[in-house]
């Protein structure tokens, strides 16, 4: 009878150490999951409902036709372009998608960028990030217009 109980027990600590293994796996795959979206996408900063941020040491004109040539280059038409009280907000649209740019003037040298992607009710987080890369990529390789 001793045998068969120490056997039991046996079983059951084997149950709790793959259990609690099992535990400790799972926590490790948001973080690979945070590890891979801060290198993909770095200097963009998300907000839990899909809106995406950039800051950029340029001058809102610069930005502004940086993000025009990049959603030209895109195939993105762009509806409207207004002014804000703090700058510019564009407007434009693409397969379904409404989509709006917000240009702040932080400094005469400093703009803020804010990129919201609309796709019905839901939020596209993809392309207002890749809007902001390609617009830092307009930045970096000196081309697109300053209008």
């Amino acid at each position: 009878m001793s045998t068969s109980r120490s056997c039991c027990a046996a079983v059951y600590l084997r149950c709790c150490l793959a259990l609690i293994s099992l535990a400790s796996l799972t926590a490790c795959a948001p973080l690979a999951l945070t590890a891979v979206g801060v290198g993909s996408a770095a200097g963009v900063q998300h907000t839990l409902n899909g809106i995406a941020y950039r800051t950029f040491t340029a001058p809102l004109p610069q930005v502004r036709g940086a993000a025009v040539a990049s959603l030209n280059r895109m195939g993105i038409k762009v509806d409207s372009r207004d002014k804000s009280k703090e700058g510019e907000v564009i407007k434009a649209r693409a397969g379904g998608r409404e989509i709006e740019i917000e240009l702040d003037a932080l400094t005469p040298n400093t703009t803020r960028m804010r990129t919201a992607v609309r796709n019905g009710l839901f939020m596209d987080a993809a392309t207002s990030t890749e809007i902001i890369l390609q617009t830092e990529r307009v930045l970096t390789n000196g081309k697109g217009p300053a209008t």
